[in-house]
């Protein structure tokens, strides 16, 4: 199996956003960075079905050079192969990256052969758009599907009966899931939740610092969608009421859950 997995380097989940005075980047001046939690979920998945079947996994992504740090982790947790494609912005748009990826897809497959399946995070945990990974499908030729929560490849009567060359992808719904069958070469956005990434090792860490990052050119043209202004929402501040400490505090703990109508 040869598995390709797009990622993207993001603001660290959880951080404090800052806006420049223009309104048109986020101020990374003390904010930390990491690999978009939708994609890491998609590196680990890759690194697992190699490690059942065989076979390699190679990470790209589209970023500015400090994006090499995010290559670096998915090397230190099993990819075996990376691949850079600098540019000197913090992002492109969807339609200029799903091109650019395109291509240095492409330009891969020239030599070794098309992917057995190309892995995408649902959607970004910055932007948000859901749509790079459908795109580069599209320009591709590749069946894709979004929002998948289970990968079953091989012949497995207990999920669906899979002929040699599919595969099939759980999504789920209210109530349950549904099962898609595809036919390899094929692209699938992961969710965050398909499987707990794994912590990586010392011996992980100190080998991804030798991994050769591969760097391919950025081709694309400016799409149709245009960054008009990035606005920061007010902050929500909630007041903290300290009934009490110790045993003085338990009548006033019985008063607020009366008032909050939990005792009868």
């Amino acid at each position: 199996m040869r598995i390709l997995v797009c990622v993207k380097r993001v603001p660290a989940p959880g951080a404090r956003i800052n806006v420049t005075t223009d309104g048109q980047s986020v101020d990374a001046a003390h904010l930390g960075f990491t690999t978009s939690p939708h994609e890491e979920c998609a590196v680990e998945e890759a690194v697992q079905i190699t490690d059942r079947l065989g076979g390699e996994v190679t990470v790209m992504t589209l970023g500015p050079p400090e994006a090499e740090e995010q290559l670096r982790y998915a090397s230190s947790v099993g990819a075996h192969r990376l691949v850079l494609i600098p540019i000197s912005e913090v992002d492109w748009d969807p339609q200029r990256t799903a091109q650019a990826l395109t291509g240095a897809i492409s330009a891969l497959e020239e030599g070794d052969g098309a992917f057995d399946l190309i892995l995408f995070g649902n959607e970004s945990a910055d932007a948000g758009g859901f749509q790079v990974g459908v795109r580069v499908a599209h320009a591709l030729g590749r069946p894709v599907v979004n929002g998948i929560k289970g990968i079953d490849i091989g012949t497995d009567p207990k999920v669906v009966d899979l002929a040699e060359g599919t595969l099939a992808a759980r999504r789920e719904i209210d109530g349950g899931f549904e099962v898609y069958r595809l036919p390899m070469p094929a692209v699938l956005g992961v969710k965050e939740g398909i499987n707990l990434p794994r912590y990586p090792t010392m011996k992980g860490r100190l080998a991804s610092k030798k991994a050769e990052v591969a760097q391919s050119e950025p081709v694309g043209d400016v799409g149709g969608q245009v960054r008009v202004r990035l606005h920061r929402p007010e902050e929500q501040i909630s007041e903290t009421v300290i009934l009490g400490t110790g045993p003085e505090a338990a009548p006033a703990v019985v008063d607020l859950l009366e008032e909050l109508g939990v005792l009868s």
